[in-house]
């Protein structure tokens, strides 16, 4: 299997790839990497990611269903 052009992809689209494959780490890491190119963000962690990413979507976690 192919990996995608992650270089290719908007921090959207490559932030919903390894939402969607947690087990790629190369995709993480690259990830990773451009968030800690943008001032303000420390990202150390898989747990912290999708942490950041439901506060940029304005999803509450505990918010009762």
């Amino acid at each position: 299997m192919t990996k995608p052009n992650f270089s290719a992809m908007s921090d959207k689209e490559l932030r919903t790839y390894v939402l969607a494959n947690k087990d790629d780490r190369d995709a993480f890491h690259i990830y990773c990497d451009r968030i800690y190119a943008k001032p303000g963000v420390k990202v150390t962690s898989m747990d912290q990611f999708e942490q950041l990413v439901r506060e940029k979507e304005g999803i509450n976690r505990f918010q009762v269903d």
